[in-house]
């Protein structure tokens, strides 16, 4: 699957671009709970320019990170300069900052998918996971693009809503695919939980919360809700390489299934600061910042990085039996 140590691939046709690290939830899942490692920042136009006139081909820039990137005010210039290099461009967002301004904004500038980070089908429910009482603003934001993009008799943006699976919040997964169809959301997503294997977590993002190796009666509600997705035309899909039951295993089918993601010859993801990570979920998964950082693109170019020795040895431990700690938990634990 990987390259020899000394061939070049070539640059990634897929650049992940946290275009800031600022956030205003600290939801109990994510990173954002139990302490940053950068400090905040934002991504500026000139620099998310550099970045992508690196990679040639560009086929997709998923502009998130760990943030929201609605606190960037340069986003919509961001997504047009992009989708001028065409690209398909989209987004994580909370929803809480999406106005009709905004709206508009993200529709002329041709956003091609908005996701909504929902986890939750109730008010109560999702105070509970994203520690915000805004539950209705969130929902009532979705109506007002939807509305606005169907006005325009566009397709784009496509709007998805994304659910990291949890203990907590799982029993709403079939009130959040009636939402969906309710408002006019298309897809909706099952994630896994991820949390560090290193040590020990914070807030929900623990092995504990998790709902691989889950209850009959947890299995029980993934059923139900994938054949009410199919009977109202919503899809239920979940993130990686899985369907929303394989979600909850306990075991792979296979030896050393992290071997199976080409994350590591597809895609990187670059910080706020310019750091140059593994993939979204390495931040997620280990305690040891330092250990995934590959090189930074303020420093040396991205060819330099992507072809040089960190991530030269990043695949080929991916590739053995003992990978890297923020790639050990996939196929197992989370993603794939």
């Amino acid at each position: 699957m990987g390259s020899s140590e000394n061939s070049k691939l070539p640059l990634p046709q897929c650049l992940y671009i946290e275009v800031t690290n600022r956030c205003n939830l600290r939801c109990r899942t994510c990173v954002q709970y139990r302490g940053m490692k950068e400090l905040p920042r934002d991504l500026s136009m000139e620099e998310v320019r550099r970045i992508a006139d690196q990679a040639e081909g560009l086929k997709r820039a998923v502009l998130h990170g760990i943030g929201e990137p609605l606190l960037n005010a340069e986003l919509p210039r961001m997504i047009r300069y992009l989708k001028g290099k065409g690209a398909t461009v989209l987004f994580n967002s909370n929803g809480h900052l999406l106005n009709p301004q905004w709206a508009e904004q993200l529709i002329s500038a041709g956003l091609d998918e908005y996701r909504v980070s929902l986890d939750a089908a109730t008010e109560f429910t999702y105070a509970r996971v994203r520690s915000s009482g805004n539950f209705p603003l969130v929902i009532s934001n979705i109506e007002m693009l939807i509305r606005m993009r169907n006005e325009g008799r566009l397709s784009s943006p496509t709007v998805s809503a994304w659910m990291v699976g949890t203990k907590e919040n799982i029993r709403d997964l079939p009130d959040m695919i009636l939402l969906a169809s309710r408002v006019g959301i298309d897809e909706v997503y099952l994630q896994r939980l991820v949390y560090p294997l290193d040590g020990p977590g914070q807030g929900l993002a623990t092995p504990e919360n998790a709902i691989s190796g889950a209850r009959e009666d947890v299995r029980e509600i993934v059923d139900r809700s994938m054949a009410l997705s199919h009977s109202l035309g919503v899809r239920l899909m979940a993130s990686g390489l899985t369907i929303p039951s394989e979600s909850l295993r306990s075991r792979s089918r296979e030896e050393a299934p992290w071997r199976r993601c080409r994350r590591p010859w597809e895609v990187t993801y670059i910080t706020a600061w310019g750091n140059v990570l593994p993939c979204c979920i390495s931040a997620f998964s280990t305690l040891d910042y330092d250990s995934i950082i590959l090189g930074n693109v303020f420093e040396r170019s991205l060819e330099q990085i992507w072809n040089g020795e960190k991530y030269s040895d990043l695949r080929r431990r991916h590739q053995s039996s003992s990978p890297p700690a923020s790639c050990s938990g996939c196929g197992v634990e989370w993603s794939l």
